[in-house]
């Protein structure tokens, strides 16, 4: 599938900021999965953009601007074609040891009922991809989506506790329960192509990874129920979804801030023909 992206970030402050920084993880990278055919990053005031790599791979963009700033935008752009791996993560950079992905964060800490909760679900398979499969069915039917039920701090215990939350919710919950289990995971920011998602998204996607002897990492989407496939374009990689944010930033003055995201994800060929 060909997937176009349009990704723009407003914000809005109460009085003119001094001046702005910010970081970018918004731009994906080529592995067995997918393709980047083109991509470019845009701020709607004078900046040099500095690209880098950070610790796990991910392809990096940091810019400063001086102000005074009443608003500043980012906007991402770009067309990946995906192909179906059945969730498997081949070909991808890899930066870090297998052992960082069972570390524990504070949005993935797994107290005792997330623990409990993950030996129940998957006490009865024998193989390592089978008891994720049924985490990520466990976790589908345990959970309700519901895009104002937390706030974006929220812990996977927290999560856990109420039965629903947003993707990054969903992730952080199995991530807690696959590392409870003793098998690394991972964050993972994107996009993903929907259906019935004609007039755009509101924000970006979540999922997670986990490692698996003999195929290696392999996506795991409990908010749909499935591995990801060629609708999903895959960016960026960290212990939980706060190392994984595809915008953060700090400024100097500026008082109160609004914050606006716009993201469209289509179908380019599907578009083409329409």
């Amino acid at each position: 599938m060909l997937i176009r992206v349009r990704h723009e970030t407003i914000y809005r402050y109460g009085s003119p900021a001094k001046s702005a920084m910010q970081r970018l993880l918004v731009t994906p990278r080529n592995h067995h999965g997918q393709h980047v055919r083109q991509w470019r990053i845009d701020v709607d005031h004078d900046c040099c953009l500095i690209a880098g790599e950070d610790a796990f791979g991910n392809i990096e963009h940091r810019f400063f601007v001086e102000g005074p700033l009443q608003s500043l935008t980012t906007l991402v752009e770009g067309e990946v074609e995906t192909f179906d791996q059945a969730g498997v993560v081949s070909g991808a950079v890899e930066r870090v040891p297998l052992g960082l992905f069972l570390r524990e964060t504070a949005l993935t800490w797994p107290d005792a009922a997330l623990a409990g909760f993950a030996r129940d679900v998957t006490g009865a398979e024998s193989t390592t991809l089978a008891r994720l499969h049924a985490l990520t069915g466990a976790l589908n039917e345990s959970l309700a989506l519901d895009r104002e039920a937390t706030q974006p701090a929220a812990s996977a215990a927290e999560s856990f506790a109420k039965r629903r939350g947003v993707c990054q919710d969903f992730a952080h919950v199995f991530i807690a329960c696959a590392r409870a289990l003793e098998i690394p995971a991972r964050y993972v920011s994107g996009y993903l192509r929907q259906d019935d998602e004609a007039s755009g998204q509101v924000a970006s996607h979540g999922w997670a990874e986990a490692h698996v002897d003999g195929l290696g990492w392999v996506g795991f989407d409990p908010v749909h129920a499935l591995c990801p496939n060629e609708s999903y374009v895959r960016v960026a990689v960290a212990l939980d979804a706060l190392g994984a944010a595809p915008v953060r930033g700090a400024r100097v003055g500026g008082g109160t801030e609004e914050t606006t995201v716009h993201v469209r994800v289509e179908n380019a060929r599907a578009q083409s023909q329409s």
